[in-house]
């Protein structure tokens, strides 16, 4: 993965959130807190979500915003919030929200190096049962 696109700030192993959109909300503000996006973001990662669902398997949603959106990203970036208590999304259990703001095609090889991560179980697992954000950038990068 690419240098950079992980902020230690952008990684929540504790969160709690009562429903896939509040879940969404909170990865976005995570990256305008970061300021890789501009507020209005988190409503185009609300309306993909409702296009069609970000869940890909693992426990693991990869919740981004619409290609109408890209010009709210300032620059590439990813979170991760952990939400251990589970969330029901779109009747699939989700643990882990990877959050992506990619302005132009960075976003594809993003997704490839997610995909190669959540292929292998023991380190989807890794990932998902992370507790320090160490954990999390060791899978990543």
């Amino acid at each position: 993965m690419r240098e950079g696109l992980l902020d230690r700030r952008a990684i929540l192993l504790h969160e709690s959130a009562s429903s896939r959109e509040e879940a969404v909300r909170r990865c976005g503000q995570v990256l305008v807190d970061v300021g890789a996006v501009a507020q209005p973001y988190v409503e185009a990662m609300l309306e993909r979500e409702r296009t069609i669902s970000t869940y890909v398997g693992e426990e693991v949603a990869i919740p981004h915003g619409t290609a109408a959106s890209k010009q709210d990203v300032g620059r590439d970036a990813i979170c991760v919030v952990r939400f251990p208590g589970g969330i029901d999304w779109d009747g699939e259990r989700v643990t882990l929200c990877v959050g992506i703001a990619a302005a132009g095609d960075g976003h594809v090889p993003l997704l490839a190096a997610l995909a190669e991560i959540l292929l292998d179980p023991d380190r989807a697992r890794a990932l998902r049962e992370a507790t320090d954000p160490a954990q999390v950038l060791k899978e990543l990068t």
